[in-house]
């Protein structure tokens, strides 16, 4: 766990989305980016990272809202078995 560090979201200029933590100055991390878009202190830091990072664009649209009911109902949508999975069989 990383005291005091910031969990965040960037729209980059293509239009992508970047999660990243820093335990630094945010303004340092973020001066190349275009838009800083969700911002978060927790103490679940490094973790929230790594899930974020997994998760859909459609996910991370709905977080970035706050969209708790949309994001509960895409998490929801999530198929047990991934494409490749299912290829195999």
């Amino acid at each position: 766990m990383l005291e005091g560090a910031f969990l965040y979201i960037l729209r980059c200029a293509d239009g992508s989305y970047y999660v990243g933590i820093t335990r630094t100055t945010l303004e340092i991390r973020i001066a190349h980016s275009t838009t800083l878009v969700r911002l978060e202190v927790t103490r679940q830091t490094v973790e929230n990272e790594r899930k974020l990072k997994k998760w859909s664009r459609a996910k991370k649209e709905a977080f970035i809202r706050g969209d708790f009911s949309a994001l509960h109902q895409l998490a929801a949508r999530r198929t047990p078995h991934s494409a490749k999975d299912r290829a195999a069989d």
